[in-house]
């Protein structure tokens, strides 16, 4: 039996994996991470946008890994901030920063600006590559408002402060189902799905 194609998302954060395999199953691909190629080099996230982040490490593990690579740059951007964290938004509170700290430092900030608006939304870019070769290059948003208190013990980093008016939960109060209709990777996944280059690409190498 020939094996299903399989393409390596590039990332070790386990939370991540799990949103972007649920929301890639249509493709029928095993959606792999870096530690299941064993791979341990970190590529320098050095760009000045959410898209040149996608692309430096797609294009940057594609040279490690002999399958396409996906890899996403994602982050909260609030306009009261002057779109902090951006795409600063994992090393927002310092490198070995927990969610919690990323969150208090957030809301810390917000708190010095009262009266300031709320608005904020979440951004995914994402770049798949082959080969060192990028691809398809697309991008999603979210948009929605922090509140200032904690809700929800589902998903990861600011889910839990971020709310979507039109459910009125928080990300973080969403089940899998409802996250993965509506979120910014939601959105930059239909839209890779899209692309006229993906059943191509999705699979052996030539």
């Amino acid at each position: 039996m020939t094996p299903a194609p399989a393409l390596v998302l590039a990332t070790r954060n386990a939370g991540k994996l799990r949103e972007f395999q649920a929301l890639l199953e249509p493709l029928g691909c095993r959606v792999l991470c870096l530690g299941d190629l064993g791979v341990t080099r970190e590529i320098e996230e050095d760009g000045k946008t959410f898209a040149e982040n996608a692309r430096l490490k797609a294009v940057g593990y594609s040279r490690l890994v002999p399958l396409p690579v996906l890899a996403d740059d994602s982050g909260l951007v609030v306009d009261a901030l002057g779109g902090r964290p951006g795409i600063r938004s994992a090393r927002y509170a310092g490198p070995d920063a927990s969610d919690s700290d990323r969150i208090r430092k957030l809301l810390g900030e917000l708190g010095q600006l009262p009266g300031a608006p709320r608005a904020a939304r979440f951004v995914c870019a994402l770049a798949l590559a082959r080969a060192g070769s990028p691809v398809i290059e697309v991008e999603g948003a979210c948009s929605g408002v922090i509140i200032d208190e904690a809700r929800g013990t589902r998903g990861f980093g600011y889910d839990p402060v971020f709310l979507f008016p039109a459910l009125g939960k928080t990300f973080a109060e969403l089940d899998e189902a409802e996250k993965n209709r509506y979120s910014h990777r939601a959105r930059a996944v239909r839209a890779l799905f899209a692309t006229d280059a993906l059943a191509a690409l999705i699979g052996p190498p030539a």
